[in-house]
């Protein structure tokens, strides 16, 4: 999400945090007790084989950056070379082409680099894909002018499978694009929906949604903030509707506590007090590819952690 400092802020002003949770209120009566301590996700062993025993051959890795160059500075990169994925997706890079570090433009096991930035804001939204084999084609938005202007979609086709790479407009606080949101949404869909009608496909990024209430710590104090309104999970649920799969909920459905933001304010990430924004997305004909679907929520350098799936192709 973006200008999060300042929302989370004003957020905290009202008693609530805009991606996070309410402050704790004075417990009355109940002096001296000490705070309960925090329920932390802990990523299992990677499972490196598909239900009918095909082994993983794709890793495609995805992570906010909040900001590429302040990414790149706190050892980013540092990771994706320790992760070594085959793609590696990037949102919210905040970086006009011009100004990318040559950290990142110079990597030579990403050979296939692909930008794709905001044409009326620089140093807003943007994503990016790197690669280390080249794609058949790339393309950049979803063909509809009013939403492409903003640099939210990159969409690689590979032999068998399309990847999508997406950071989804936040309806912003006070839900001002709320409205935008909802057609982002049904445009999207139906953008994902004719490509799928060609060949699977893997939707990643910050979907910028908390879907059910277990993807977030509080989801009573946020139904009514950006990311966890009932219009904005419609439209996640209609989504998978379409033919689509929430790869990690498929493997764990009932894991808690397993999230991928956290606001900067009120030390949240160190108390867990996080949304999962952050999904591998599938087409149902690649379930029997999918072996793991990750949170790598050690991994520091952003106000969100990478994500990783394991397919075998």
């Amino acid at each position: 999400m973006s200008k999060r400092g300042k929302k989370a802020a004003d957020a905290v002003d009202d008693g609530e945090n805009e991606n996070g949770a309410a402050p704790p209120e004075a417990k009355k009566g109940k002096k001296g007790k000490e705070p309960e301590a925090p329920i932390m996700y802990e990523d299992p062993p990677d499972k490196l084989t598909s239900k009918d025993g095909r082994a993983a051959n794709m890793k495609i890795s995805s992570w906010n950056v909040d900001g590429l160059r302040a990414w790149v500075k706190k050892k980013g990169l540092d990771w994706v070379r320790e992760e070594a994925p085959d793609v590696i997706c990037l949102q919210e890079t905040k970086c006009a082409e011009k100004a990318l570090p040559a950290e990142i433009t110079s990597m030579p096991e990403y050979p296939h680099k692909y930008w794709s930035g905001s044409e009326d804001k620089e140093g807003y939204s943007g994503v990016a894909m790197l690669c280390k084999t080249e794609p058949i084609k790339v393309t950049y938005g979803i063909g509809k002018e009013e939403h492409d202007k903003e640099g939210r979609v990159i969409t690689a086709e590979f032999p068998s499978f399309f990847l999508v790479t997406a950071y989804v407009p936040n309806a912003s606080r006070g839900l001002v694009r709320l409205d935008y949101r909802k057609t982002w949404d049904v445009d999207f869909r139906a953008y994902l929906s004719d490509l799928d009608k060609q060949k699977p496909l893997v939707l990643c990024g910050d979907l910028n949604v908390a879907h059910q209430e277990i993807d977030l710590k509080n989801p009573k104090g946020n139904r009514k903030n950006a990311g966890f309104t009932p219009e904005e999970r419609e439209g996640f649920t209609q989504l998978l509707e379409a033919g689509f799969v929430d790869s990690f909920r498929e493997l764990y459905p009932d894991q808690g506590f397993a999230y991928t933001f956290w606001t900067y304010m009120m030390n949240a990430r160190s108390k867990n007090v996080g949304w999962r924004l952050d999904y591998f997305v599938l087409s149902k004909a690649l379930l029997p590819s999918l072996c793991d679907s990750k949170i790598r929520n050690t991994a520091m350098g952003s106000d969100h952690c990478p994500i990783t799936l394991h397919l075998a192709i």
